[in-house]
């Protein structure tokens, strides 16, 4: 099988890359070279080109045709229009990174499927993603375009703290500093490992029964976020962080871009029916618990102290909210108290 991932070196797209290699797919990266954090997978061909320049990536691409096109760089669907015009009749499967903050928010309800409707009003990245599907399910059906939708959820590596502010909350952990948490950290989640997600990813490359299909690709492991968040401190080695929960909306207010991604996502319960992906794939399953990947991402920060970013911005942001959340707290509790008062006498 001749693949060619555009990209290939991202959180995601790394394991997926050393996996096809390692199956025997012959891969071909087009990639502008600037990734530093993870290597090009030994035994890929390399090509250097900017899918967002198509003259000259038609240059580089030249008489080429492939079994498989993954486009992991595409958010808009100006992109795709690109992408179309260039692998039309030139790919015999192009694979579409969706998301799953596409499926409809508020979640209708559990566990999502694909046949879950698409609709997000909170976040323009979902909103998209969702016209980028709906594009390409046009080209499939009124010319043949051979696309398969594939939408992962919160994929991380070792690189990827799972939070806003990235290393700067687990510094404050370690400082006995407060940490915000959205809502009141009982909401679920799922977090996959990218090494898991790329099992089920490879496993559908190349599969004509793919075509016009979409798939989700998750753990089944749910966690609450105020789990996710003490999974992280243990790691780091601190045993009882402050963790301050603070409604979404009001994060909102103080940063309208971590709110949407919120509203958008992660302030919703999420839980994933994997059925369909297994039915393909049958051997996928995740087998990463988020505790290990937790443990590999405070050591890949731990191994080199250039990494401990601490972003000063981030830590006032983050401060101001907590001295608001509390002040909030503080006048309902002498509300409650005078209220008790009066029912006494």
């Amino acid at each position: 099988m001749k693949a060619l991932f555009i990209g290939g070196t991202g959180v995601i797209s790394s394991a997926c890359s050393e996996l096809a290699v390692a199956r025997g797919i012959e891969l071909i990266l087009l990639n502008r070279g600037r990734t530093a954090q993870r290597a090009m997978p030994e035994g890929a061909k390399v090509l250097n080109g900017d899918i967002r320049q198509p003259a000259s990536v038609r240059e580089v691409l030249a008489g080429m045709t492939f079994d498989v096109v993954v486009d992991w760089l595409v958010y808009t669907p100006d992109q795709v229009e690109t992408d179309i015009a260039l692998f039309r009749g030139r790919t015999g499967q192009y694979v579409f990174i969706s998301s799953a903050s596409a499926y409809h928010r508020p979640v209708l309800s559990l566990p999502i499927t694909e046949s879950t409707p698409l609709h997000n009003p909170y976040w323009a990245y979902s909103r998209d993603k969702i016209a980028c599907e709906e594009r390409l399910v046009r080209a499939y059906r009124e010319e043949g375009f051979p696309v398969t939708i594939v939408r992962p959820s919160h994929t991380y590596d070792r690189t990827l703290l799972p939070f806003r502010g990235r290393y700067t909350v687990v510094d404050r952990m370690r400082r006995g500093d407060p940490v915000v948490v959205h809502g009141d950290g009982t909401s679920l989640w799922v977090l996959t490992h990218h090494r898991d997600f790329a099992k089920g990813f490879v496993g559908l490359l190349g599969n004509p029964t793919t075509i016009g299909e979409a798939y989700h690709i998750t753990s089944d492991e749910v966690l609450t976020w105020d789990q996710i968040y003490r999974i992280i401190a243990k790691a780091a080695g601190v045993s009882d962080p402050k963790l301050v929960h603070v409604p979404s909306e009001v994060i909102n207010a103080y940063d309208a871009e971590w709110g949407a991604s919120l509203l958008g996502d992660k302030a919703h319960s999420v839980i994933f029916d994997n059925t369909k992906i297994r039915r393909l794939v049958p051997d996928y399953v995740a087998t990463i618990p988020f505790s290990q990947g937790a443990r590999e991402m405070v050591d890949w920060f731990d191994a080199d102290p250039a990494r401990k970013t601490v972003d000063a911005e981030w830590n006032r942001l983050l401060d101001r909210i907590v001295a608001a959340q509390r002040s909030v707290a503080a006048q309902r509790s002498t509300a409650a108290s005078a209220a008790r008062d009066r029912g006494r006498h």
